[in-house]
């Protein structure tokens, strides 16, 4: 494990651009509470917030992977310099028009607005990994998917404690500001970094410039990511539900931390691996994994109710599963790609999971509301089960895969 890791960080640059990155990602992990926490406050309206966030995460699975096609073709330091001041003054925009009582539809489209200029820099940094360590050493790539995805659980761990924190001893509003600090200072360290940065290329007139989405391995590779998505959205919702159920609201934190404990741990474990099989092989046996890994937690909180210490040794289990899925499902999307659209292939695949998180929220919610906080387990569990099924549709694209055509 320690020889990977050694490698990874003696990439020149590496652990400079991976930390610029980490500064960058953390207000994506903070906005979703911290909106919530400052619509909430201004209009008393949970209804109000959650449409604001399913609308938010629906604009930026949209516009995160044309922001990063736009990053391949004429580099990543020129489109932050676009995207991170426009998305700094509409997060200001925002807070002003709320806080001023302006018309809803002005506060509710700047806030779209801010969203439609986030800057995807976990693909970003995703990309700038493969460029350093060069695309022939792949075992070393997969050790660097691990790592950012072991910093995506510390990040979005830390961020809503510390947006939490923020609102809880200043006004929700200072969460906000906070994400709008981070953001300038995570644009300007990262896109200062020029020794590292991939080199553009241009449009070729020659060449295909149609999504990727279009492609039916990046479609395979989508799908079920979506609705892994909306696993993760509506297991979170009903963690939160069951504790708040059992009158202990406090536990919702460290359920979900333990949840993520798990992920990282794998995150860290299988970055020190050198994988014999396909990624189309781990792709599709992490899915069935998360799957299995799910069916304990439903068990649990049905046939157990209460029983807290069970359910985080279950959340655990289920955690280990998170990170073979996310690292092999960013391998196989990016290795079907010309190095010229990498950066745009990792963006629809993670925005798939930010669309799959819109999804969820307001069926989980009513069922909640209306049937009781262990017939919503169900919620999670149908998504893996989707997750699945979505493999089947595409069952030519995995025979050619696995066959050897191509890793």
């Amino acid at each position: 494990m320690q020889h990977n890791y050694r490698r990874l960080f003696s990439v020149p640059g590496g652990w400079k651009f991976s930390f610029a990155a980490f500064i960058l990602r953390l207000p994506i992990s903070m906005l979703y509470l911290a909106m919530v926490l400052f619509v909430v406050a201004e209009t008393d309206s949970y209804s109000m917030a959650g449409v604001l966030s399913m609308a938010g995460s629906i604009v930026i699975s949209i516009a995160a992977p044309l922001w990063s096609r736009a990053a391949d073709q004429y580099g990543q330091s020129r489109i932050l310099k676009i995207t991170a001041p426009l998305h700094i003054f509409f997060m200001a925009a925002f807070v002003i028009l709320l806080k001023t009582d302006a018309p809803t539809v002005l506060w509710f489209t700047s806030a779209l607005l801010f969203e439609s200029f986030v800057i995807g820099s976990g693909q970003m940094v995703r990309r700038r990994w493969i460029y350093a360590i060069g695309e022939k050493d792949k075992v070393l790539t997969d050790t660097a998917y691990s790592f950012e995805a072991f910093v995506d659980e510390v990040i979005f761990t830390l961020g809503p404690v510390l947006a939490t924190l923020l609102a809880a001893t200043f006004a929700p509003e200072y969460a906000i500001f906070s994400a709008m600090f981070f953001v300038a200072t995570g644009a300007y360290l990262f896109s200062s970094q020029k020794s590292s940065e991939p080199k553009p290329h241009p449009k070729n007139p020659d060449a295909d410039h149609s999504l990727l989405i279009k492609e039916r391995l990046v479609q395979a590779v989508f799908l079920p990511l979506v609705l892994c998505g909306s696993f993760f959205s509506a297991a979170g919702l009903v963690i939160v539900g069951y504790a708040d159920e059992f009158g202990e609201r406090e536990f919702s934190g460290l359920l979900v931390a333990v949840w993520s404990l798990g992920s990282g741990i794998s995150a860290i474990a299988i970055g020190s691996i050198k994988w014999q099989r396909s990624d189309s092989i781990r792709f599709i046996k992490s899915i069935l994994a998360l799957f299995l890994l799910t069916i304990p937690i439903y068990i649990t909180a049905v046939i157990l109710p209460g029983n807290f210490l069970l359910l985080s040794f279950s959340l655990f289990l289920n955690g280990l599963a998170i990170a073979p899925l996310l690292t092999s499902g960013f391998a196989l999307a990016e290795r079907s790609v010309p190095e010229e659209r990498k950066t745009e292939v990792l963006a629809w695949a993670i925005s798939a999971l930010s669309l799959g998180g819109a999804i969820p929220p307001a069926l989980t919610g009513y069922i909640i509301d209306t049937q009781g906080i262990s017939v919503a387990f169900i919620v999670p569990l149908a998504c893996m089960a989707l997750s699945v099924a979505s493999l089947l549709p595409f069952l030519a694209v995995w025979k050619m895969k696995i066959s050897g055509t191509s890793r």
